[in-house]
Formats: C-alpha cells, sequence, structure tokens
C-alpha cells in the first residue's frame, strides 16, 4: 500500500466516524466497538482502560499511567493488554478538525484462537517490557483492516456475518507487528504478566476491601519482592496505588450517579479516615471532593 492509500484510508476513517458521530461524545457502535468524537481539547479523563485497540484518526489524545505519558495520533495506535487505572485526555481537536477515534475492545479468547492457529503461541514471548499499555507506529495493513471493519458497520447482515473475520485480521495484524509480544502477553498462560492479570482482576474485585500484599504474592506463586516488582513493571504501580486509583475513581462516580456524600462514598470504597479520603481525593482530581463534583456537573450543564 502506498503513503497515498494510507492517507486515503485515514480519510475514509474520519469521514466514516464523523457521520456516525455528528455531535461530540462516545457511541457503542457494535458490542465492543466505540467511536469517539471531541471538537476541543478536554479535561483529564479517569477511567480503568480494558484490553484493547485504540486508533485516532483525526486529533491526537495523551494517557497516563502512573508516572508514564503515552501520545498517540493517526500515525500511532495504542494497545493496553489488562485493565488498568489511567487518565486521559485529549489534546489536539478544533471544531473544523475534531478528534475523532475508534476503540475495539480485545476479547482474550479471540486472542488465544488466532494464537494458537497461527503458530505464535508455540513462540518464547519471554518477560521483556511487560507493561499493560503501550503506543506503537500503525501499519498500512492494520489500519485498513480496521478500515473495513468500519465499513461493514453500515450492513448490520454484512456485520454479522463477517466483522468475526474482520476482527481476527486485526488480532492477527497485531500479533505480527511491534505489539506482538505484548498481546501474546494477554493470552499465554503460566507467564508472570498472566499472573499480573490474574493479581490486578483480583484487587479489581476487592478493592473496597483490606488488601494484603503477601497473600497477593501467594496466590500467583510468587515471592512478596518479585511479585511487587513485576506489579509495577506492568502497571507502573504499586498494587496499594493501583488499589486507591480504583477507590478513588469508584468514589467519584458514586458522589456522580448515585449522588453518595463524600462520607458515604468514602466508607462504600473502603476508607476509613475521612481526611484521608479528602487529602487524596484531591491530590488524585486536584480538588476536595464536594468541589469536584460541583464543578464536574456545572460543566456538563453548560
Amino acid at each position: 500500500m502506498s503513503p497515498e492509500q494510507f492517507h486515503r484510508d485515514h480519510e475514509e476513517l474520519a469521514r466514516r466516524i464523523g457521520k456516525a458521530m455528528p455531535e461530540d461524545g462516545r457511541l457503542e457502535v457494535q458490542p465492543g466497538i466505540f467511536l469517539n468524537r471531541a471538537s476541543h481539547p478536554g479535561n483529564l479523563l479517569h477511567a480503568v482502560a480494558e484490553p484493547c485497540l485504540c486508533i485516532i484518526s483525526q486529533g491526537s489524545k495523551e494517557v497516563l499511567l502512573g508516572e508514564q505519558r503515552f501520545r498517540y495520533d493517526p500515525a500511532h495506535y495504542l494497545i493496553t493488554t489488562m485493565a488498568l487505572p489511567v487518565s486521559g485526555q485529549v489534546v489536539e481537536a478544533t471544531t473544523k478538525e475534531p478528534y475523532l477515534s475508534l476503540r475495539l475492545n480485545l476479547d482474550t479468547p479471540d486472542v488465544t484462537s488466532v494464537l494458537s492457529e497461527s503458530g505464535f503461541a508455540a513462540l518464547n514471548v519471554g518477560e521483556h517490557n511487560p507493561i499493560g499499555i503501550s503506543v506503537s507506529t500503525l501499519s498500512e495493513p492494520l489500519l485498513n483492516a480496521v478500515l473495513r471493519l468500519v465499513r461493514m458497520l453500515d450492513d448490520p447482515l454484512e456485520y454479522q456475518v463477517l466483522a468475526p473475520m474482520a476482527k481476527r485480521e486485526i488480532i492477527f495484524r497485531l500479533l505480527v507487528g511491534d505489539q506482538g509480544a505484548r498481546l501474546r502477553h494477554l493470552a499465554k498462560f503460566g507467564g508472570k504478566s498472566h499472573r499480573m492479570v490474574r493479581a490486578v482482576n483480583s484487587i479489581r474485585s476487592n478493592f473496597d476491601q483490606p488488601m494484603r500484599i503477601e497473600d497477593l504474592a501467594s496466590d500467583v506463586n510468587m515471592s512478596v519482592s518479585s511479585f511487587h516488582a513485576h506489579f509495577k513493571a506492568a502497571t507502573s504501580m504499586s498494587p496499594l496505588q493501583f488499589q486507591k486509583k480504583l477507590r478513588l475513581q469508584e468514589a467519584r462516580r458514586l458522589m456522580l450517579d448515585e449522588n453518595s456524600d463524600a462520607a458515604e462514598a468514602a466508607f462504600k470504597v473502603g476508607y476509613e479516615d475521612a481526611a484521608q479520603f479528602n487529602r487524596e481525593y484531591k491530590r488524585q482530581f486536584g480538588l476536595p471532593p464536594k468541589r469536584d463534583i460541583e464543578r464536574i456537573r456545572e460543566a456538563t450543564l453548560a
């Protein structure tokens, strides 16, 4: 494929996303496929990123994981291979050229199936750079495969029949690309990165409960020191920092969606000390709980 065709594919992808998203926001157009549009740079948003592929057709975005920053644009894609509490913001967008992007969730069974059929499952992926998020240069075949999947969204029957094959091609393109080893970590059993996925899921399921590092390490058959080192390598955070981010994000959701006050939200997510909750909340979101929620609601009504 020529550079001109790569550019044309990006333009078509932008047109199709823009047509499906005439207004700013996010839309799940099919299960696990999300389109996003923003007409101006946004505030820092906090969420738990599931394993997924993210491609931008216009604009750019920055994602923060712990102290690490990952910026991507139409020339690069972002991939995450485990559920991680991240912060992100659109950094390039205008009314004339809005930020337009697509997110495709990566299902472990699909990755495992393609991995097995391709023969890549037999490769030794090692433990090199096991962090669960990264940015790489977008290849022409990967962009083309994503574009063909997006075209199918216009025809429900075509999508029903052909989308599974298109998704498998996208997974294959990822496996043969720069992030192939990282994607193999998503499906490969027995390695330390897989054990980190189990640890992450355990913390997510019990984030409101007291956490013992010794128990987490024992559950994945590792020493405490080895577990701590590998967890931080995979998530860019310590287990306690990871749990704290999950607690604070859920507390914020409770106050926004369920009208909980700060004390009630703090208790529900596992805090026993309201003063500690207020300090950590302000450190995470920039404002004390009450003022932060008021700011968000005012911005929503503006």
